[in-house]
């Protein structure tokens, strides 16, 4: 049941993984695709010399559906193209948002003008970079053009760079978290923090721009780097297993301590399967499908299934804690004919293993595959080989120490550990949700970021965990009034 279940799991987030930007309507010829969607175009601008600006609005918005479509067809075909269109796309926005007819109708006849460059073959074939090939360098120049879109006061434009840039994250990541764990997670946090900041109304442009150029002043450095060493790939795994560790280690001493040897059985199917599902799906956006279609995917899978681990860790840490005493665990040992664990507790122990294990492994193998082409075979193995060694030992001692407490302070202690792994996966499954544009984002800048609690300067992520912590303050505390 349970493996059928980890199946259908495995099955759905896969799919979901392939729900990418593909163009469904490109032919594969930018002329012919450019002057499909030329006709909205020449429907806004003969709607807007007529006055008619909210049709022409719908009519222009025909072509930016259009162009979402068959925009990597183009981009593939001319780097130039793709930027003048872009650029003068971002103008017609601006144009509209002042209800001005004579900007927007000049704005759209400079659309329509590179529209037609593009269809009669005026622009130099030139692909430049692929997003899925990109290097940290290329990253860094994507926030110089949103840089310069911010100093031109082009909302649209300089936002959609910046989510441009967030979606091409995935391939560069690898080679910051190798080199500067602090470093990635500040990434992290400034590509939502800029994304809010352009998205504000008005737009916090002078902020913005602080932003990138603290962005640019950090990763700089980091892209001289040619070469890693065998400590880089042993830190990779080391800092990304450790969170799915505590949580597995915690199940594994849980089910040794109540004496159901069924459990860990569950278990490591769901570790097994998390990690198989892992290497499949980061196999498949490495060599079938690209990492800049499927960077904004990938935080959705990683805030989806941080969120769902939390609530189950949430619920596992109270029934832990509700455990403490002594004599309500003997009667529910009792109720359960001397079975620890039902059925149902074993299948979400499987599934929480999964889902913690899933949510790291994946890109601790996109992490490995990034840095492959910059790292002798033989330190990568090594480095492998040190990190998995470090984390069994870290594991070894934690069963063993755990297994030794009496078993109210092993409950106690558990409930505690789980409880912060709770709170660190809310915050980290909605800060994902927010890198991919699901969640907005308040920029709160009173509150400190702090990686250890995966706490962010943004109000939609921290107000859950405060909810967590004041919720689990008051059932405590009800229980010490009930107890006396």
């Amino acid at each position: 049941m349970f493996k059928n279940l980890l199946f259908k799991i495995s099955i759905l987030l896969l799919i979901f993984g392939f729900v990418v930007h593909t163009p469904t309507l490109a032919t594969g010829n930018s002329s012919e695709d450019i002057k499909r969607a030329e006709e909205s175009i020449d429907k806004a601008i003969d709607l807007a010399s007529k006055g008619n600006l909210l049709d022409s609005k719908k009519a222009y918005d025909e072509f930016n559906k259009t162009w979402r479509e068959i925009e990597e067809g183009i981009k593939a075909d001319s780097v130039a193209a793709y930027r003048d269109i872009e650029s003068n796309m971002g103008k017609v926005v601006y144009a509209f948002t002042l209800k001005k007819e004579d900007q927007v109708l000049e704005a759209l006849q400079g659309l329509k003008a590179v529209n037609e460059k593009v269809a009669n073959g005026g622009y130099p074939k030139d692909s430049g970079f692929k997003k899925e090939d990109i290097s940290l360098d290329d990253f860094i120049l994507i926030l110089q053009q949103t840089k310069n879109e911010i100093n031109e006061k082009n909302q649209g434009l300089a936002l959609k760079s910046i989510k441009n840039a967030s979606s091409s994250w995935l391939s560069v990541e690898g080679v910051v978290v190798a080199q500067s764990a602090s470093v990635y997670n500040d990434s992290e946090r400034d590509l939502v923090t800029v994304q809010a900041m352009l998205a504000a109304n008005p737009p916090e442009y002078e902020q913005a721009n602080k932003v990138i150029n603290n962005m640019v002043e950090y990763l700089t450095p980091l892209a001289n780097k040619s070469e890693y060493t065998y400590w880089d790939a042993a830190m990779i795994l080391i800092r990304e297993g450790l969170e799915a560790l505590l949580v597995v280690i915690a199940l594994m001493s849980f089910v040794k301590k109540s004496g159901e040897a069924r459990g860990k059985g569950w278990i490591w199917t769901g570790v097994l399967g998390g990690l198989g599902v892992s290497i499949i799906l980061a196999l498949i956006v490495k060599f079938v499908i690209s990492s800049g279609a499927f960077g904004n995917n990938n935080a959705l899978i990683a805030g989806w299934t941080g969120v769902f681990a939390a609530v189950m860790l949430l619920y596992m840490s109270y029934w832990l804690h509700s455990q403490s005493n002594i004599a309500d665990w003997n009667r529910y040992i009792r109720e359960k004919s001397q079975t620890a664990l039902t059925t149902g507790k074993l299948v979400s122990l499987g599934v929480l293993a999964f889902l913690a294990v899933f949510r790291e492994g994946t890109e601790t193998v996109l992490f490995y595959i990034g840095m492959a082409s910059q790292i002798k075979l033989q330190s990568l193995l090594l480095g492998f080989l040190i990190g998995a060694v470090i984390l069994g030992i870290l594991a070894y001692l934690m069963i063993f120490v755990g297994l030794k407490l009496p078993l109210r302070p092993f409950f106690m202690v558990s409930s505690v550990i789980v409880f912060y792994l709770c709170v660190k996966f809310t915050g980290m499954g909605i800060h994902s949700l927010q890198l991919a544009g699901l969640i907005p984002t308040t920029n709160a800048p009173n509150i400190p970021s702090l990686n250890f609690f995966a706490l962010y300067p943004s109000w939609e992520s921290t107000i859950p965990q405060m909810i967590l912590v004041l919720g689990a303050a008051c059932i405590i505390l009800l229980k010490q009034i009930k107890k006396k």
